[in-house]
């Protein structure tokens, strides 16, 4: 909360002291380690009413993009920050009563983010790997005003929100804002951009912006940089089959940085075959028995109850490394791999060892429409204990996942395939899957792997044990 405004004559809805109250709206911390995110649009306008509870932006940050709702009921008075990145706690707008003057919370907020950007914008490369890493999985193409060190600190002014990725036409006047960029002259561009321009040493006051409102993007400096100084309008198109490159989103990024993080813990890989037989027979029967509107258990299903059930009786699997020390956590949180357009994301299912098969279809069927839709909230993503990763729906027999980190295990699991296996009479085609198991040997050893698999195994080939 923050006092603003005017005494006001006579009995109104102010507080007790004669002055106006107004809600500061502030940036959250929607996870564990996140310092920003990344307005992409207001679902409100200025002076709009607001309810309490009711969707007021959209925020993304390096898991997920979720509409954040208002903690407070009153009127739209001030967006502060239209669109782009912000720190963790940084007033974004403010809710208030109609009337109310709240242009010194607005002004305060303007300068905030007027010196981040000129502090972003000026000289100081020894600095730049500690602000890369701050925001390193949110910094795809986050759009800021820059201005040289003689120009007054730019405000933010208000008006139609745009969207912070892909480009747009260039609203009409930019050209005249690009246009002869001299000492003072304003210099828009994203982080991206201005990062590649300095490795390639491309000023960027001689390109002209593609981006919202004339920025230059990372596509304008990768442009100008392949293009000979020679080059006129006029030139050629490029040949067909030219390489395509193609800048790193939010969640590519955040993929990159954590897949590096999971390839530096010592792992090891431990693999079993289940007998399906007993486990497709019970996924028939459970089929048979969906009543209509509800989600169909698949074989995902159940070899989640299998693992949640095996997680309980091997808590030393079901453990996070932290650095000093190693956490077993009490119940099974499982997480699906889900391959969606932008990339992968791993949403959870919170004590699924509670769960029966058929609420954990409804589970899974939810959480994968969603972030398939784009809709996953961020403690969809948070408090992982395990992982499964299935791509035996693609014909995959085998193959070995990557560490989800930190989470000690994750399992593998490949198509169901005919197979013949021996018994006293000679052989029988049964149908088998493979389970490859992905541990950090600094959380498990491979003893605990091979017991815990071996449970796994055992569940799936008489479910009775697991339910």
């Amino acid at each position: 909360m923050t006092l603003s405004g005017t005494v006001p004559d006579g009995d109104s809805p102010y507080n007790r002291f004669g002055v106006s109250v107004a809600d500061e709206v502030k940036l959250p911390r929607l996870g564990q380690g996140m310092e920003s995110g990344t307005i992409v649009k207001w679902l409100k306008a200025e002076g709009d009413q607001v309810e309490k509870g009711e969707p007021l932006y959209e925020l993304d940050t390096d898991k997920v993009t979720q509409e954040v709702e208002a903690e407070a009921s009153g009127v739209l008075l001030k967006i502060t920050v239209a669109e782009g990145e912000a720190d963790v706690g940084t007033t974004i707008a403010v809710i208030g009563e109609q009337g109310e003057d709240v242009s010194s919370v607005a002004d305060e907020t303007a300068q905030r983010v007027a010196e981040t950007e000129q502090e972003e914008g000026a000289p100081g490369a020894e600095r730049e790997p500690e602000r890369e890493r701050g925001r390193e999985a949110t910094a795809s193409e986050q759009t800021t005003e820059i201005r040289e060190p003689a120009a007054k600190p730019p405000v933010r002014a208000s008006g139609p929100v745009e969207r912070v990725r892909g480009n747009r036409e260039v609203p009409p006047g930019s050209e005249e804002r690009h246009a002869g960029n001299g000492a003072g002259a304003r210099i828009k561009a994203s982080p991206l951009a201005r990062r590649i321009a300095r490795e390639r040493g491309i000023e960027l006051g001689s390109l002209k912006g593609t981006g919202p409102e004339g920025r230059v993007v990372a596509e304008d400096v990768e442009r100008a940089a392949g293009t000979p100084a020679q080059a006129t309008p006029t030139a050629p198109a490029a040949a067909p089959g030219e390489i395509e490159r193609i800048p790193l989103t939010t969640v590519r990024r955040t993929i990159a940085r954590r897949l590096t993080e999971a390839w530096q813990a010592p792992a090891f890989q431990i693999a079993m075959s289940a007998d399906m037989s007993r486990a497709q027979h019970l996924h028939a029967r459970l089929g048979e028995q969906t009543k209509e509107g509800q989600a169909r258990p698949t074989v995902t299903d159940i070899l989640t109850k299998a693992c949640a059930a095996a997680l309980m009786r091997h808590r030393a699997v079901n453990a996070l490394w932290a650095d000093d020390a190693i956490e077993q956590h009490p119940s099974a949180n499982v997480g699906i791999a889900v391959a969606i357009e932008a990339g992968l994301v791993v949403p959870v299912i919170h004590q699924a060892e509670r769960l029966t098969i058929a609420e954990l279809a409804a589970a899974r069927a939810d959480i994968v429409t969603r972030a398939r839709d784009n809709k996953l909230r961020q403690d969809d993503l948070d408090g992982g204990t395990f992982t499964i990763s299935n791509l035996g729906m693609f014909g995959v027999e085998q193959f070995v996942a990557v560490l989800n980190p930190p989470q000690a295990a994750i399992l593998a699991v490949g198509a169901i395939e005919p197979k013949a296996v021996p018994i006293e009479s000679g052989f029988e085609s049964r149908p088998l899957m493979t389970l490859t198991l992905t541990c950090d040997h600094r959380s498990l050893d491979g003893a605990t792997a091979a017991v815990f698999l071996r449970t796994v195994k055992a569940f799936l080939e008489e479910p009775g044990l697991m339910l």
